[in-house]
């Protein structure tokens, strides 16, 4: 368990750029955001596996740039496209596994939407079996004007599924769906695999951690107290800071408190 860094924080940054930097930046753990289809091809896997070494870097998830797609490819009434994004994803695995990631993120299906809920689950249930064939958690993120912006969306999916069920919490996310991120962990804490964090206040959704209001000190209690074993990644936006010192920061005050 840590405190690290996507490379989305520094986006559009090129990836292998982001990742180096983070490096320099002395951080020990991070999530990689692939950006292209070349990015989880093996030349450019070797190159940031180089870097992760290089650094002493440890991988805990990656993210596909195929995020926008996920309504059109993984949930739509279309079901051979799915099927066949099923093989797509496989590429996205086998990368995770170069890299030494345990956790693929998704977005999921969009709002809104006429998409059964139950075929949703069911579809992501493939998905996630899918993933679990090369050791991959494949973790529901909530994100605003999706389908999972709603905890309660959340406990239903993890309700029918059942012990393939896992999520990726997204503190700002929450915040910009009007949820608080507690209405997430209240019920959904022992199904959580990763955990992307940052800061806000009553004008700001997104800030760096300790430049804002949230209470970390409860987030990390509770998490505990449900056996949380998975890491929290600062996500923020390029916008969001203006000096890498504001991260570094940031990560010394979260690991103090964790």
């Amino acid at each position: 368990m840590g405190i690290g860094v996507s490379t989305a924080c520094f986006y559009p940054l090129e990836t292998e750029k982001a990742f180096e930097r983070i490096g320099r930046m002395g951080e020990g753990v991070t999530e990689v955001f692939f950006n292209s289809m070349s990015e989880i091809k093996k030349p450019f896997l070797a190159n940031l596996c180089d870097i992760r070494d290089r650094y002493g870097l440890r991988v805990k998830a990656v993210h596909p740039f195929m995020s926008f797609g996920e309504p059109y490819l993984l949930f739509s009434e279309y079901e051979r496209r799915f099927t066949d994004t099923l093989e797509v994803y496989k590429y996205y695995y086998e990368a995770a596994n170069t890299l030494g990631a345990d956790v693929l993120v998704i977005h999921g299906g969009k709002l809104p939407t006429s998409f059964p809920e139950t075929q949703y689950f069911e579809r992501f249930a493939k998905l996630a079996a899918s993933g679990r064939e090369y050791g991959v958690a494949v973790a529901q993120e909530n994100v605003v004007r999706f389908r999972s912006q709603s905890p309660d969306f959340l406990v239903r999916m993890r309700n029918y599924i059942g012990d393939g069920f896992r999520m990726v919490l997204d503190l700002k996310q929450a915040v910009r769906a009007g949820f608080s991120p507690f209405d997430f962990t209240g019920a959904l804490a022992r199904q959580t695999a990763h955990i992307h964090i940052s800061d806000h206040c009553r004008r700001r959704d997104c800030r760096p951690p300790g430049e804002g209001e949230f209470d970390f000190a409860r987030l990390f209690s509770e998490m505990k107290a449900a056996d949380y074993q998975g890491d929290y990644i600062i996500e923020l936006y390029r916008h969001n800071f203006t000096e890498d010192s504001q991260i570094l920061k940031a990560k010394t005050l979260l690991e103090r408190m964790l």
